[in-house]
């Protein structure tokens, strides 16, 4: 039986010492390359104000891949919406499919004011670390202090320039409904009236929610017959809860009969598992400075990332993505990602990898591409 198809995931880091332009640089040379090396799809996710990555737009990033690629298929994971209209984002990548058609992917995800925001109001829970079935380690969530995340100056930096007039975020179902109606050319105000998108209107993307959690994201993929892809890379704790909640809530649409889960990994391959240990070094520092809400550093190389300076608090913050960072030997991540594929039921695997050097980025996807056809 041939493996399930992996996929890349790409927020186009910047590494220290180099620039954006050299960051934009990699990101089309590591598609064409990944694209060489079979894998099926090439998302890019959405940040904002991180000194540390230059994927702000996915739209622009896929229109600039995709003219030096031939047969990947592009998409966003995902695009924020909280920030968005619903028509803006079709007319956006009814143009990328007019000049690409049929390798378009349409992520839909919120934001991260919103969701922090959602978070500080919730009540805390007690959630223990614990494995799957078959032995994957499902960690218990970080301790973030969110209600105090939520409150900094930054947060609110972030949220009014993101949201500029101050309004709440709009109605996310309700959003990817209208985004459904307008593609589909179903769309009517609620006064009845018809409008039409052009560019957008029966563009042929793939529709796809993201999700962390069995929240709403979940649920909204579900009930509408969309693809789904849930983040071990991001929030391993909660990954089996979210992908068992989409798929209760699945009802079968004109694109989809059944359900469709891509899972996120975070993933360095190298010859070695200490070698690989070893340019996945900064991956820690990395994590610390998104959740302190400092914006994700420059990634830094494996020896300034050894110098600095750590404290208990520190490791407990980011103690659930190290632990769940598969970085190793082809044999070594090829077993770990078999293992969650497993767990999760998933369809494909969405592979992230952010190390130092370039070159050490591509080596990592192109070992595990050879290593996972494999087997």
């Amino acid at each position: 039986m041939s493996p399930i198809p992996l996929s890349v995931l790409d927020l186009v880091p910047i590494s220290a010492g180099s620039t954006t332009r050299d960051a934009i640089r990699n990101t089309v040379d590591l598609a064409q390359r990944t694209e060489r090396a079979g894998y099926r799809r090439y998302w890019f996710a959405e940040h904002h104000f991180n000194p540390g990555v230059a994927g702000a737009s996915p739209s622009v990033v896929i229109a600039l891949v995709a003219a030096a690629t031939d047969r990947i298929r592009l998409g966003s994971a995902g695009v924020q919406l909280a920030h968005r209209t619903a028509l803006s984002t079709v007319e956006e990548f009814g143009l990328l499919d007019a000049r690409h058609p049929g390798r378009i992917d349409l992520g839909l995800g919120r934001s991260g004011p919103q969701l922090l925001k959602e978070r500080a109001r919730r009540p805390a829970t007690e959630v223990v670390e614990r494995t799957a079935p078959n032995g994957l380690l499902i960690p218990k969530p970080a301790s973030i202090d969110i209600v105090k995340l939520a409150s900094s100056a930054r947060f609110a930096a972030s949220s009014a320039l993101l949201r500029p007039d101050g309004a709440p975020p709009p109605d996310y179902a309700a959003q990817v409904a209208d985004i459904l109606a307008l593609l589909g050319g179903t769309y009517r105000t609620p006064e009845g009236i018809e409008a039409h998108a052009t560019p957008g209107e029966g563009a042929d993307v793939e529709v796809w929610i993201l999700g962390s959690s069995a929240g709403l994201s979940a649920t909204v993929a579900g009930s509408n017959g969309l693809r789904f892809a849930a983040n071990y890379h991001v929030s391993p704790a909660s990954v089996l809860e979210a992908v068992d909640a989409y798929r209760a809530a699945f009802k079968p649409s004109d694109t989809l009969d059944r359900p469709y889960v891509a899972v996120s990994a975070d993933v360095v391959v190298a010859g070695t598992d200490a070698e690989a240990q070893r340019l996945a070094t900064g991956y820690a520092a990395w994590v610390r400075s998104i959740r302190r809400f400092e914006g994700a550093i420059p990634f830094p190389s494996p020896e300034d990332a050894a110098a600095l300076p750590w404290t208990g608090e520190d490791r407990e913050l980011v103690a659930d993505r190290v632990a769940t960072q598969f970085a190793g030997s082809p044999a070594t991540v090829t077993a770990k990602l078999a293992q969650l594929q497993e767990a999760t039921g998933a369809d494909e695997l969405a592979i992230t990898t952010i190390t130092h050097d370039h070159t050490d980025r591509v080596r990592s996807y192109e070992l595990l591409a050879e290593a996972w056809l494999e087997r």
